[in-house]
């Protein structure tokens, strides 16, 4: 019987557990999405600071952003649970941990549908009910009509847009604000945004999406310009609802420049999306987007505030 050497190595298999624990922990937040999930907080953030009329409450903005991540994630995984196939056949997406085995379904589906159910419970008991339906009603726009959808028609990229746009909305009615004119105006801003925003995404991946047989916007040949036009006429819509939360006095006259200088902006990379499809064009439409969304909400949040503790600015 061999006797190992002194100087030999000798193996450390205990080592390996958290090392499975760190990438098992890595698959669940990639699961969550969590730069979406990041959005999502920012948007609702802003809502909750539009809803404010004169005092500050953050124990309930906490609550709600606590509730909304929970729900946010469940969908996120819920969504990947139901797309586990088709995410195996696009280059894209198929190294997720459910196509690539890392994790298994009944797992996911578990994990995700009841981080949804205690992000709205948590709502319901931390928050108020109002914002606990809504979001609920989000999660099962997301994954369980939007989701769906993408395998039976291209309107499915108008009915995401719906859960995509209500962030702002949940965060305005966790302020305790009803649905009123306000609320839906945050909603447009959103709904059209996303627009360009996706289909400048879904023409860069067309391809993928064909190969899986999802029916995404522009469609696996879109005809040449249609989707640079589409993109640029929901841009062009943009302006004027943006321009609905001055016209509401939710804020004033430097939203409102801001609003137009910044939706002239996705207008102009959108035209030329139109003129020149091209992967450049795409991917300049999507970054100005990322560049759009934060800094019209934030304009839109310091005018708010400006007009709501009258600090002049000079």
């Amino acid at each position: 019987m061999s006797v190992a050497s002194p100087t030999q190595p000798v193996s450390k298999p205990a080592v390996a557990v958290p090392r499975l624990a760190v990438d098992r922990l890595r698959d669940y937040v990639e699961l969550s999405r969590p730069r979406i999930a990041l959005m999502v907080l920012v948007t609702v953030a802003m809502g909750y600071l539009l809803g404010q009329r004169g005092g500050w409450d953050w124990g309930t903005l906490a609550h709600a952003a606590i509730g909304i991540l929970l729900v946010a994630a469940g969908s996120s995984a819920v969504n990947q649970w139901l797309e586990r196939d088709t995410d195996a056949l696009m280059r894209r997406t198929h190294n997720r941990s459910l196509p690539a085995g890392r994790l298994q379904p009944a797992e996911v589906f578990t994990v995700g549908f009841s981080w949804a159910v205690l992000g709205a419970v948590y709502l319901a008991v931390n928050v108020n009910l109002l914002t606990a339906a809504l979001t609920a009603l989000t999660f099962v726009l997301y994954a369980w009509v939007y989701t769906p959808l993408k395998r039976c028609t291209s309107l499915c990229t108008a009915v995401g847009a719906i859960p995509g746009a209500m962030p702002p909305v949940l965060g305005w009615t966790a302020s305790g604000q009803p649905l009123d004119l306000t609320a839906f105006a945050l909603f447009g801003l959103l709904f059209f945004w996303q627009f360009p925003h996706f289909l400048a995404i879904a023409w860069l991946h067309r391809d993928d999406y064909k190969a899986a047989g999802l029916r995404m916007l522009p469609g696996g040949c879109p005809l040449p310009g249609v989707t640079g036009l589409m993109a640029l006429g929901y841009a062009l819509g943009l302006i004027p609802v943006s321009l609905v939360p001055a016209w509401l006095g939710v804020a004033g006259n430097l939203y409102a420049l801001a609003a137009v200088v910044l939706g002239l902006l996705y207008v102009a990379s959108a035209a030329w999306f139109a003129y020149a499809e091209t992967r450049a064009s795409a991917r300049r439409v999507l970054w100005i987007s990322l560049v759009y969304l934060p800094l019209v909400l934030g304009w839109l949040a310091a005018d708010h505030t400006r007009l709501l503790f009258g600090a002049g600015w000079s």
